[in-house]
């Protein structure tokens, strides 16, 4: 959290520094917008923080003072981050940004008048991954698919498995692999100027900001990769990338946004890649007991090989 306060305007930081130790432990988001209450997401609720015995409202100079601090006082230099709609600060925490949008040709060019701010807590948990390696690692990663709606852990349970791929255990005869991460939102790696914020290993190779199609091919050809680890698919051409990758004898593992595996079978995008049979494990993850909780993992035919319910 350090690194969030130290961007924050001093009114909002002394709010958020005056909050109980235990719910300052467990934010998630501090969300700010001009003009309206300064909102608090701890654990999957909001709380509106009290300031001198009223709700804290944001007021248009503690915008300011919050963008130029991100900035370092140069918009120039958050050029393509404008674009993007969001900025990774040190620690690899993210902002993201709203406000007018200036599109040029149909593409997005820049966000002016920025209204709102998202600051999302990055938090790495170390080791929450180790105990589904079994179900993942047959003699090679098994390609897999983790399912769940946002802010439900998916990326941080991501981020352990690049970390256990990439270290390896030789206590559990777990050779470490090469990994290649396509960052395409930085928040995998959590990259500022291309350096992973997060502990990942030693054979991670990281495309920061990438477009997750264009980077898989680029980390085909040039980096070798043992294991690719991508974020969110979702295009038509990240399934092309994947299918492309998969024939090259590379293990994929990645995200996407659903509930279960029938709903990826609803997904056009993704279907053929189901009916191929690409994935071996698909994993679903819930809120139930917060953020990173695995419901169930299946194999690519739907069967059940660990189910909490039964666990």
């Amino acid at each position: 959290m350090k690194e969030i306060l130290d961007v924050l305007p001093d009114t909002i930081r002394r709010v958020i520094e005056q909050m109980d130790t235990d719910i300052k432990k467990g934010i998630e988001e501090i969300r700010i917008r001009i003009l309206r209450p300064l909102e608090i997401i701890v654990d999957g609720k909001s709380i509106i923080p009290d300031s001198d015995g009223g709700k804290h409202v944001i007021t248009p100079q503690e915008s300011g003072q919050l963008l130029n601090k991100l900035s370092q006082y140069s918009l120039y230099a958050l050029e393509e981050e404008l674009k993007r709609g969001y900025i990774t600060i040190q620690g690899g925490h993210r902002v993201g940004l709203a406000g007018k949008v200036i599109t040029e040709k149909g593409q997005v060019k820049a966000i002016k008048h920025i209204a709102s701010f998202n600051i999302r807590v990055a938090k790495q948990k170390v080791g929450i991954a180790d105990r589904f390696v079994p179900y993942l690692y047959d003699g090679k990663w098994l390609n897999t698919i983790l399912i769940g709606p946002p802010q439900t852990g998916k990326t941080t349970l991501l981020r352990d498995l690049a970390r256990i791929i990439s270290t390896g255990d030789i206590a559990r005869k777990l050779p470490s692999f090469k990994v290649g991460i396509v960052d395409e939102r930085s928040e995998i790696a959590g990259c500022v100027n291309g350096v992973p914020q997060h502990h990942l290993g030693d054979r991670i190779d990281v495309l920061d900001a990438c477009p997750k199609a264009e980077g898989m091919m680029m980390m085909i050809r040039s980096m070798s990769p043992d294991v690719l680890v991508v974020d969110e698919i979702g295009r038509k051409e990240d399934s092309e990338a994947i299918l492309e990758a998969v024939n090259a004898g590379i293990q994929i593992i990645m995200t996407m946004h659903g509930n279960t595996m029938e709903d990826l079978f609803r997904r056009p995008s993704i279907r053929p890649l189901l009916d191929m049979g690409v994935f071996d494990r698909m994993i679903e993850l819930t809120r139930a007991n917060g953020p990173g909780t695995i419901n169930r993992i299946r194999n690519q035919h739907g069967k059940e090989v660990y189910c909490k319910k039964v666990i």
